[in-house]
């Protein structure tokens, strides 16, 4: 599995569930933060239509904070190019291990140029790696058993 860790444009977070789990738990925590799923890519159907190729599971979730969203829309209308926040989540190298990860919004509304958009952009990274640290706890967390009683 990947380190956990920053990556030049994001953070990612290895995790010791299972692919479907790790999507679970990755909706769950945004929409608890305030954001929206508003698009999903399932990447490994893609390109299985696509190309025919094999892939591992892998989705891209396209997550919108509403009101962040409006202020740097309502700042430059343009911005909409860098939105929604992309999530991704993948199957990990390894049987039952997954990987959730975050685009870093300061890193990319750094494209702008546009000081003004600074705080905004840190206050939505603030709430996507409160997603992830408690994506990671909820996984690190004992999972409940199958077995009935």
């Amino acid at each position: 599995m990947p380190d956990t860790g920053a990556l030049p444009y994001g953070i990612l977070e290895p995790l010791p569930v299972g692919y479907e789990t790790a999507v679970a738990l990755a909706r769950e925590e945004l929409a608890g933060a305030g954001f929206g799923v508003l698009t999903e890519i399932d990447v490994r159907a893609t390109l299985k239509r696509k190309l025919g190729a094999e892939f591992r599971p892998y989705v891209i979730l396209g997550a919108c904070n509403a009101p962040a969203a409006h202020r740097a829309l309502s700042g430059e209308l343009p911005v909409g190019l860098l939105l929604p926040c992309n999530v991704i989540v993948y199957a990990g190298d390894d049987p039952g291990t997954s990987v959730v990860a975050a685009l870093d919004p300061v890193v990319l509304f750094g494209l702008t140029g546009r000081d003004d958009m600074a705080p905004m952009a840190a206050e939505v990274r603030t709430l996507l790696l409160q997603v992830l640290e408690r994506v990671r706890e909820r996984a690190a967390a004992p999972q409940p058993s199958a077995k009935g009683s």
